[in-house]
Order: C-alpha cells, then structure tokens, then sequence
C-alpha cells in the first residue's frame, strides 16, 4: 500500500512483520509543461537532475550521490543515470540504496532535486518523488513535487535512522540552486 506524503509527514520504513525495508529505491520522474512561442505551443528541454547527500550524526556532510558521482564511497547509494530531459514515462532517473550496507556513521540521507539548466518549478508538469521497495518493487510512499512554484531546486525527502531501522519523511522544501551544493545551506535546517 503507497502512503502519499505531505510536506513534513513521516511515514516508518518497517515492515508489519518487524523487519525492515533493506534495499529502496528513490524515483523522480517530471515532464517539461509546454512552452508558448511565436508559433504556438511547443516542449522545453528541462534537466532535472536528484542528488541523495549522506550526512552523520553532528550534521556533516560525508558523501554525495549526483551525476558527477554515481556511487557513494561505500557503494551504498548509486544512481542509475542522468536524464536530461524528462522524456518517457515513470521515474526518470532513480537513486538505488541498500540501507543495511550504509556506513554506520550516516544517520540521515536527504534526497534533493534541482534544475540544472536553470528553469524554475512552474515550468514542470507531474513532478514526484517516490520510494519503491526494491525487493518486491511495490511502491512504499509518494511525494508530489508538482506546483511548487519559481523555486530551481527543492529538498524532497530524508531517510533517517531511528530506533527501529529508517523512517522517511517529505520535506518539501523550496530551494534556489544547480547543484547540490548550492542547497547544502538550505538542507542543513532540515538535518
């Protein structure tokens, strides 16, 4: 069963039976809204790009996982490729990670997502994030990113560590940057 997440809501990454989920995956998908131009409609180029930023106990950045490093130090977290149109249907580009082989250090992954060619959220159509249990690939929780506005960037969702195993939580948070390093400011208030 999918939970679809508002902003700020938390939803347990355990399993009815006490164990919890292992592998995960993290999905964006988006699509370019058309453009008005002299001659009519027509559909903009837009890249998307999701980042996931692994963080320890005291707030510091250890690694990152965006299209300049596919695969954190550990070999954790991967991301499966950049897209950069948003072409096709589903998630356009994913972040796979296996939260049993995470580095004992990291407490908090935040998942991030940001225009890199620049085009602000009012230009996008049926943006989401969601996270899929890889093992039985059925959908845990959903994050609608549509509509959020002139912000280029936005901080989608973290997976924390809690006494259990991992608890996800939307965040939702408007943000302004290319990269994800120009969202660090902003991501350390959800930390």
């Amino acid at each position: 069963m999918t939970v679809s997440l508002t902003k700020g809501q938390r939803v347990s990454l355990v399993k009815a039976g006490g164990e919890s989920l292992t592998r995960v995956r993290m999905g964006l998908g988006w699509d370019a809204a058309p453009k008005r131009g002299l001659f009519g409609l027509r559909r903009q180029t837009i890249d998307l790009d999701a980042s996931c930023l692994l963080f320890d106990a005291g707030g510091s950045l250890v690694d990152q996982v965006w299209f300049r490093q596919l695969t954190s130090r550990d070999g954790s977290v991967r991301h499966t490729g950049d897209n950069l149109t948003g072409e096709g249907d589903g998630d356009d580009e994913s972040i796979r990670v296996d939260l049993s082989r995470v580095s004992a250090a990291v407490t908090t992954l935040v998942f991030t997502v940001n225009s890199f060619t620049g085009q602000d959220f009012s230009q996008i159509e049926k943006a989401f994030c969601r996270l899929i249990d890889e093992a039985t690939d059925r959908e845990v929780a959903r994050y609608d990113l549509t509509g959020s506005g002139r912000n280029t960037a936005q901080i989608m969702a973290k997976l924390v560590r809690d006494g259990q195993g991992w608890a996800m939580a939307a965040i939702g948070a408007a943000a302004s940057g290319q990269t994800f390093r120009d969202l660090l400011p902003a991501v350390a208030a959800h930390l």
